[in-house]
């Protein structure tokens, strides 16, 4: 696992990338410590900038967390809670507004689901534990 600088891909995506494959392999578990920018900078041979990205992007892609001071994690998924979508009901997917993230405790790249009922209530929920379902017919 090596990054190519002549690569037509930039490097903190490629590095995105190695990263993205080692938790999605199960090398870096949900709760770990990723390595550190010094690290990443040392192994690789890119600069900070470039493993600032890297995980950035990662992070926009909900699959990590960052808690200044202290590093970033890999995300841990919650338990995902199955709700009915009831005839007449819709959902849309969507990224929260700066609001919506803070009330609900969601780190950024998560989205909500907008759960809109045929009288147009709506109930905004975390996109990462919900599963929707349908009603099973008898």
């Amino acid at each position: 696992m090596s990054i190519d600088p002549r690569s037509h891909t930039p490097v903190y995506v490629q590095l995105a990338d190695l990263l993205r494959q080692r938790i999605e392999a199960g090398e870096l578990s949900p709760g770990s410590l990723l390595p550190s920018e010094a690290r990443l900078t040392q192994e690789y041979g890119i600069g900070r900038e470039a493993v600032r990205m890297a995980v950035a992007l990662l992070r926009s892609e909900g699959l990590v967390r960052t808690q200044r001071g202290h590093g970033s994690y890999v995300r841990e998924i919650a338990e995902r809670t199955k709700i009915e979508l009831a005839a007449g009901n819709s959902a849309i997917a969507r990224m929260p507004t700066g609001a919506e993230r803070k009330h609900l405790g969601l780190d950024e790249g998560v989205p909500v689901l907008e759960i809109r009922d045929a009288k147009g209530r709506t109930e905004v929920l975390p996109g990462d534990e919900v599963e929707l379902t349908r009603p099973t017919s008898d």
